[in-house]
């Protein structure tokens, strides 16, 4: 019986093909907000800071592409700032939802159906999508989308409402989140927010109480 061998050379690994990222290093803003976020952890515990260096690399990584999301070589660069086994640093990566593992378009529509925005209508949200070419779990072919279906992202009260990269969207419909949609694609910056004018999460129509306080711009 023949028996397989596997060439583990030094020789042999550097005539690999370079991984795609794996020159990644941080930009001067992204080093600073990374010292930052290590500086708030005692010393001896900088793995601690694990969580906010993947969301500065995230955000790295869409600046510099146009999709914000952690290809591998990303994590392990993190990894070895904090002093942390790459595994470790993939399976906080892996756990939350707020890291994407595969590229996204440059617009994430998360769209809440949790049940307040079910029944305020998201599937009218979702149906909007779907007819600008949206695929649940899918990027649109020119790089622009990418759509999901989240649980609740505490705007219960605006309901229904997505978020879109790092914005809210509230009180919307299948029209205005088609107009939104389409904003988007042409290059605008939508207001975020309530499409109906809330303030915060005020009632329809204005507040009913504590009126002066709620129109004041006392903080």
């Amino acid at each position: 019986m023949t028996t397989g061998t596997y060439n583990t050379t030094a020789e042999a690994k550097a005539a690999r093909p370079p991984r795609e990222f794996s020159d990644f290093a941080w930009t001067p803003e992204s080093a600073e907000a990374a010292a930052r976020a290590i500086a708030l952890y005692p010393k001896g515990r900088e793995a601690s800071a694990v969580m906010p260096l993947l969301w500065i690399a995230q955000y790295q990584m869409g600046a510099a592409t146009g999709s914000a999301w952690l290809p591998i070589p990303v994590i392990e660069f993190v990894a070895a700032q904090v002093g942390m086994p790459y595994m470790r640093a993939y399976e906080v990566a892996t756990f939350y939802t707020m890291y994407n593992l595969k590229p996204v378009g440059r617009y994430l529509v998360q769209v809440c159906g949790t049940t307040p925005c079910q029944l305020r209508g998201s599937d009218d949200l979702l149906k909007a999508c779907k007819d600008k070419g949206l695929v649940k779990g899918g990027n649109t072919a020119d790089g622009l989308f990418t759509l999901s279906e989240v649980e609740c992202l505490g705007a219960c009260a605006n309901a229904p409402m997505v978020q879109i990269n790092d914005d809210n969207y509230e009180d919307l419909t299948y029209e205005t989140m088609t107009a939104l949609l389409e904003a988007l694609a042409r290059g605008e910056t939508p207001k975020t927010g309530s499409a109906i004018g809330r303030k915060a999460s005020c009632p329809e129509g204005g507040p009913t109480t504590l009126k002066e306080m709620a129109t004041s711009d006392a903080r």
